[in-house]
């Protein structure tokens, strides 16, 4: 094995190559390091790198291994963690130029859990302004990219998490979701990640179908770093009470398929037509699915444009009510589109916020009551592969910005887990996201579902390589 393969491996063989003395935590953090260096000049995917602070936290990774007394699961193991989860010590911008850099006085829970566990924080992950964006357009941090194509998004709000884990920075991610953030760039960057059921990883802040979850290469690493998060922590109101999970029983092989209902949702019922590759690669998928025994059904659309449109103004009040506040000249730091976005709320009454305010539980309701004659939901990520790096949505429209999310969110207001996994390529080459939704709760049998279909689906197209790697393995 060679040193340059090391940012390449997941957390479990690193952990193993720790145990056996085979591999040292230094070798890997310098192994990752170097990968950085030669992507993160295109990718711009981090924040807060800071190379001799990753380097001290791995040299006392190091000595607890040499003694056999590591401090958990994770110790070791390099992991990236989004702007919007605090650290302690550090500030948190949120990705806009308006934030005061004032240093987090503790860890949010997710930090805390992984540091608890040895983990070697790599950096935080870049993101865009207060997180309302699919994408990496940000007015603090230097525009995101793809690194499947350079000149596409990676997706966001998590859109440094979703580039850094296709583009190799080590095994582990950790990014937000609030209406499809975690899934997004993992669907556009071509990775596996959980949106966890409500409740089930801690956040601080916690709001309304507001999730943190893993973003990582395989569904095996994300079923480890669940079982790290997946702990109550008090500070998160709608943090669910502890509960024994087999997270590491996530590979159940492909006869977790056969019998299973499955339904199958191909259009959102809101929002943007789905693009003709993408519709294709998913129902590609649930032939997949098909073959290894499970009964797949089509599902009628259960959104409304209402609904999408109900949240959208809900939303931009809140950003409106957060951006009065600020001075003038704070507030001109923020990314001219969010402010539009938000300055569109300001004649909206106290009804007709009431009234967009009430569509999240229509969308709840609808789609719990979408998903219950099936055991799991099958359904596009997005309706269209990653968009141009520098727009800040597909639409570039501020009064239509969530065109592309009515497959996402209705998931987030039911509080079901759902996940995203590659299930094709366009002809361009770009990945194409495939979601798996389960019931309330049933986060594991999802991350199993997802492992089953991971275990059927064709042979996946090698990671990519940095521009210059890339052309000298072609010369």
């Amino acid at each position: 094995m060679t040193r340059e393969a090391l940012h390449e491996l997941s957390a479990p063989a690193l952990v193993e190559l720790y145990r056996r003395r085979e591999v040292s935590p230094v070798e890997v953090a310098r192994s990752v390091l170097g990968h950085v260096e030669r992507w993160e000049q295109y990718l711009h995917a981090l924040y807060l790198l800071r190379p001799e602070q990753v380097l001290e936290q791995a040299r006392a990774s190091e000595a607890r291994w040499l003694k056999g007394e590591p401090l958990g699961l994770l110790d070791g193991v390099p992991v990236t963690i989004k702007d919007n989860i605090a650290t302690r010590g550090d500030p948190t911008p949120l990705g806009t130029a308006a934030s005061e850099l004032i240093p987090a006085s503790a860890d949010a829970p997710p930090a805390a859990r992984v540091r608890e566990q040895g983990a070697v924080l790599l950096a935080k992950t870049t993101m865009p302004d207060y997180g309302m964006l699919s994408s990496g357009l940000s007015s603090f941090h230097k525009l995101a990219r793809n690194p499947w194509d350079l000149t596409k998004t990676p997706g966001g709000s998590s859109a440094g998490a979703g580039a850094a884990a296709a583009a190799g920075y080590g095994p582990l991610h950790l990014g937000t979701d609030i209406g499809g953030s975690l899934r997004l760039p993992a669907g556009w960057c071509g990775i596996f990640t959980l949106k966890p059921s409500l409740g089930r990883v801690p956040i601080d802040p916690p709001y309304m179908g507001r999730a943190a979850g893993p973003m990582t290469r395989t569904v095996q690493d994300a079923a480890l770093l669940m079982r790290v998060l997946a702990h109550p922590d008090e500070r998160d109101s709608m943090s669910l009470p502890a509960q024994d999970i087999a997270w590491s029983s996530f590979d159940a092989g492909s006869d977790r398929l056969r019998g299973l209902r499955v339904g199958l949702l191909l259009e959102a019922g809101c929002g943007l037509a789905v693009d003709p590759e993408v519709r294709a690669a998913v129902q590609k998928a649930a032939r997949a699915f098909e073959r290894a025994g499970a009964v797949v059904a089509p599902m009628k659309p259960f959104m409304t444009q209402a609904m999408l449109d109900g949240m959208d103004h809900f939303w931009r009040m809140r950003s409106h009510v957060d951006m009065r506040s600020l001075p003038p000249d704070v507030k001109a730091r923020v990314l001219p589109y969010i402010q539009q976005w938000a300055d569109s709320a300001a004649g909206l009454t106290g009804e007709a916020v009431f009234r967009a305010f009430h569509q999240f539980h229509l969308t709840r309701v609808a789609a719990v009551n979408a998903c219950r004659p099936f055991d799991y939901v099958l359904a596009p990520v997005s309706p269209l592969p990653a968009f141009a790096a520098e727009l800040p949505s597909p639409t570039n429209d501020p009064l239509r910005p969530l065109e592309h999310i009515g497959f996402t969110v209705p998931f987030n207001m039911s509080e079901q887990p759902a996940a995203s996994i590659n299930c094709g390529y366009t002809a361009a080459g770009l990945p194409i996201g495939l979601q798996i939704i389960g019931k309330r709760f049933d986060d594991l049998g999802v991350l199993q579902v997802a492992r089953a279909f991971e275990l059927v689906r064709e042979p996946q197209r090698p990671w990519p390589q940095p521009p210059s790697e890339a052309i000298h393995h072609v010369d």
